[in-house]
């Protein structure tokens, strides 16, 4: 991350103007249209902070006295400094709204944050995006509908933007790189915490393909379950709709929905059995006629403007991906199962494999197109057709 002395100096008083209690984006927005983002921006008294809209005379006397603290200023200063030392070194790109990568569709929305921690390619931000979320104990079908519905968006050009939470959202980016497309994920802690892939399995092709991984929290910033509603309004409002695969009537996927629907986005959703708890949330949004069904990608790419995707040259290639090489804990997973299907219990005692890493490795496999999962924990080897 290259930034210039005067532009450097406007991303501290950008960072130092998020950190001001009380002070939250909408007000931070406000501020910077009223005083600019100079030396003004935090030399602002009580008499001008309260022509802000929304800011009281409590909270613009709490304001003004922050800014004028050098104890506040120092301390705030310093930790803005540290941030964009840690982004360097981590090779994160720090994009304000005042930058042009910044996504124009985030700033639609009433609260876009002042800043946005981008690992990866931030050319990614501005590419035509599709939300695509879903429950974190996914079934069998959701991930297939996963596959069948992504592996088509992104064939059409369409970026998959998810959570990178377990069951949907990893199905939706691994399906994503896998088929030679560009997929972000948003998080709800700082981009160097990728708590739900710690061993680094998927993030860094995230990364090697073209896309991105985002936050508006700060680096360090531990994923705590505050954070994740704020978070499913940036994946809303980064996108051009929300497809809801798997979910409860409530859940974070519900509030990505809701969020999208606020911004007047559109919502789609895969509709599912209705004896499944999980298919409750998609159902309920397609019989409240808050979201269309989605049977096939045609169903959301008809609903999206012309100019929002574009055809990719070689599908051939995008509908044939190679598999890549199994790890040695892979093939005695393969040989374990066999021709038919076996209970994930009978595939631990064979392999010798625990199962909290029998799990990680059979949804590598499954992800590749190798393993299927079906009802009742049972895995077998996908036949070639399938694949």
């Amino acid at each position: 991350m290259t930034t210039t002395p005067e532009s450097n100096e406007t991303l501290v008083r950008i960072l130092m103007l998020s950190k001001l209690p009380g002070i939250g984006p909408a007000r931070a927005r406000t501020m910077i249209a009223t005083f600019g983002s100079g030396s003004t921006l935090l030399e602002a008294d009580a008499e001008a902070l309260i022509q802000i809209p929304g800011i009281g005379k409590t909270l613009a006397r709490q304001t003004a006295e922050n800014l004028a603290s050098p104890a506040w200023r120092n301390k705030a200063k310093l930790a803005a400094e540290e941030q964009i030392e840690r982004a360097g070194r981590l090779n994160t790109t720090i994009v304000t709204m005042l930058d042009p990568a910044y996504p124009t569709l985030l700033k639609e929305i009433y609260d876009p944050p002042l800043a946005l921690f981008v690992r990866g390619n931030v050319k990614a931000l501005a590419t035509p995006s599709l939300a695509v979320v879903g429950t974190r104990k996914a079934t069998s079908y959701g991930k297939q509908a996963t596959e069948h519905l992504c592996r088509d968006l992104v064939s059409m050009g369409l970026t998959i933007t998810s959570g990178m939470a377990y069951g949907i959202d990893m199905t939706a980016h691994h399906t994503a790189v896998q088929h030679g497309g560009v997929t972000i994920a948003v998080l709800g802690c700082g981009v160097d915490t990728i708590y739900t892939d710690p061993a680094g399995r998927l993030w860094p092709r995230i990364l090697e393909s073209g896309g991105a991984i985002v936050a508006e929290d700060w680096l360090g910033t531990e994923p705590v379950p505050g954070n994740f509603p704020r978070r499913n309004r940036l994946i809303a409002g980064m996108t051009l709709g929300t497809l809801v695969v798997e979910s409860d009537i409530k859940g974070g996927s519900m509030i990505t929905a809701s969020s999208a629907l606020e911004q007047n986005r559109e919502v789609f959703a895969v509709p599912g059995s209705i004896f499944a708890k999980v298919s409750r949330g998609p159902n309920s949004l397609i019989q409240r006629s808050q979201a269309k069904a989605a049977l096939s990608a045609d169903d959301i790419l008809s609903e999206l403007p012309p100019a929002a995707f574009l055809p990719t040259a070689g599908r051939q290639d995008v509908d044939k991906p190679s598999l890549p090489a199994l790890t040695p804990e892979e093939s005695r997973i393969i040989e374990a199962i066999e021709k038919e299907a076996i209970h994930i219990d009978l595939i631990a005692e064979k392999t010798g494999i625990p199962i909290e890493q029998l799990l990680v490795h059979l949804f590598e496999l499954e992800m590749n197109r190798i393993v299927l999962q079906e009802p009742g924990q049972l895995f077998s080897i996908r036949p070639p057709e399938r694949r």
